[in-house]
């Protein structure tokens, strides 16, 4: 399957889309004043030791202090390879202590970053790992034979007075021994320089960022079945084209400048698909409809048939309709990046096969999917259980924030519910105050509501609490919002 990658860059933010056969399949946005901060090296400095939670904060110069945990050290490596009790983080890191940490995880909400300090440099085809000497491959590098190829000549980079170890990318497939060893030399002398720095600098520091997202594309994204990369930004063009002659020679026929007229992401309605990702409703082709809740816990995926009714009877519409929806999931759940533990509700199918037939064309539609995904069977309850590794913000994250208006609630109290609310405030404070007049301030459709529906018990509660009560319109108020003046 063929797939183009569209990177659209402006001063403020940089998009990519990955189209296939014309649909947008994943969504990158890194904006100028939020980039990520995975894969960074950081000099940080230990702000506080939790040994009941056996981790430790770490401050990196971030808003938030960044959050490390004993599995994440290396120096309990050797003892967790071999199923030894590993040592309290309280006997490997004090307050005030200078570390040279990774992030692996960005912020995620209330959560600062997350920390290693199993140190790892990512190339085009190779992963340096400068404290541990062995070489590794990609577990979707299928062939057994062009695995163990590959560790053998891998293995043979390897200097003797070097205490580095590689893992090999799914990239390296194919490539030849002087692209492996081209991109050795290049991680091996990144790694001398950020040594370098590290001499010079006092805790917090950056000693070495990561990649711009589209030299990130062209390292990660890239596959032989990548058609073009199309970039409209002539200077970024240029940038990617310098880069790829040097790392990734290969790429360099496939990046184009686009100049045209329409801009770059209407020619492939990216912008409408942005627009659908964030609505909790996706339709399907057949008639039938997902319905994706996303909370800070998991995130829930709803199948419906709603008007499809093509089927020959009611259990061969329910298994088109999921068969359909397993596909639309895969793509919704790369197209939002959501990630995390994920429930999946298919409409309930009495026949195994049916059921079958559904996971294992979710999996093959999964099997496109770059990030780590874990699916288990359908449960007892006829859910199915997946997980989806999360690395940064999802989409609506990124592009959203919570509704003022609800406080993130989903729903608001109805106006009739305000202005019971609101009585019962009125007669409280006549109990404690006696002011001359009450009045209301409050939306229009609450004022609206007093003034005819409940403009007899509004009345009642004049005559009872003996004091005049008025009505204001605050257009501004929000439909809960009211306030009651003494005057």
């Amino acid at each position: 399957m063929t797939e183009d990658i569209l990177i659209n860059v402006t001063p403020f933010e940089t998009r990519v889309a990955l189209v296939e056969q014309g649909s947008v399949q994943e969504l990158h946005i890194e904006r100028s004043i939020q980039r990520g901060h995975v894969g960074n090296l950081y000099l940080g400095k230990v702000v506080r030791v939790l040994p009941g939670m056996q981790s430790a904060f770490v401050d990196i110069g971030l808003e938030r202090a960044a959050f490390i945990h004993v599995a994440d050290l290396r120096q309990n490596r050797s003892e967790r390879s071999k199923g030894l009790p590993t040592t309290p983080i309280e006997k490997l890191l004090f307050e005030g202590q200078p570390i040279m940490v990774q992030v692996i995880k960005d912020p995620l909400g209330t959560k600062g970053a997350r920390l290693s300090t199993q140190i790892s440099i990512a190339g085009r085809m190779l992963v340096y790992l400068p404290f541990e000497p062995h070489v590794g491959i990609s577990q979707r590098i299928d062939s057994e034979s062009e695995r163990l190829a590959l560790r053998e000549r891998v293995t043979r980079l390897l200097k003797e007075d070097d205490s580095g170890g590689f893992i090999v990318r799914t990239q390296a497939e194919g490539a030849t021994d002087d692209e492996l060893e081209a991109d050795c030399s290049y991680l091996r002398t990144l790694w001398v320089s950020i040594q370098e720095k590290l001499k010079t600098q006092g805790a917090p520091a950056l000693l070495y960022a990561d990649l711009t997202l589209p030299q990130r594309v062209l390292r990660d994204m890239v596959t032989p079945s990548t058609t073009h990369i199309t970039v409209d930004s002539r200077s970024t063009t240029q940038e990617l084209l310098a880069w790829a002659k040097r790392y990734t020679p290969s790429v360099v026929d496939r990046i184009r400048h686009y100049s045209g007229e329409r801009p770059l992401f209407d020619t492939a309605n990216v912008d409408d698909e942005i627009s659908r990702a964030l609505s909790r409703r996706v339709d399907l082709k057949s008639g039938g409809y997902l319905i994706i809740d996303q909370t800070e816990a998991l995130t829930t995926v709803d199948v419906n048939t709603g008007g499809y009714v093509g089927g020959r009877n009611f259990g061969d519409t329910i298994f088109k309709t999921n068969l359909e929806a397993a596909v639309a999931i895969a793509r919704q759940l790369r197209l939002r990046n959501l990630g995390g533990i994920v429930i999946l509700d298919f409409i309930d199918m009495e026949d195994q096969g049916h059921r079958d037939a559904v996971l294992a064309e979710l999996n093959k539609a999964l099997a496109r999917d770059r990030t780590r995904v874990t699916v288990s069977g359908f449960s007892q309850l006829g859910l199915v259980e997946m997980t989806r590794k999360r690395t940064r913000d999802s989409l609506a994250h990124q592009l959203c924030e919570p509704c003022p208006t609800c406080q993130s609630r989903g729903n608001v109290r109805t106006p009739r519910t305000v202005c019971y609310e609101i009585l019962r405030e009125i007669l409280r404070e006549s109990r404690q105050f006696s002011p001359k007049e009450f009045r209301i301030l409050a939306s229009q459709a609450v004022v609206d509501l007093f003034l005819e529906e409940e403009s007899d018990h509004l009345a009642i509660l004049g005559d009872f609490i003996g004091k005049p009560i008025s009505l204001q319109v605050e257009s501004l108020y929000s439909q809960e919002q009211y306030d009651i003046v003494l005057i």
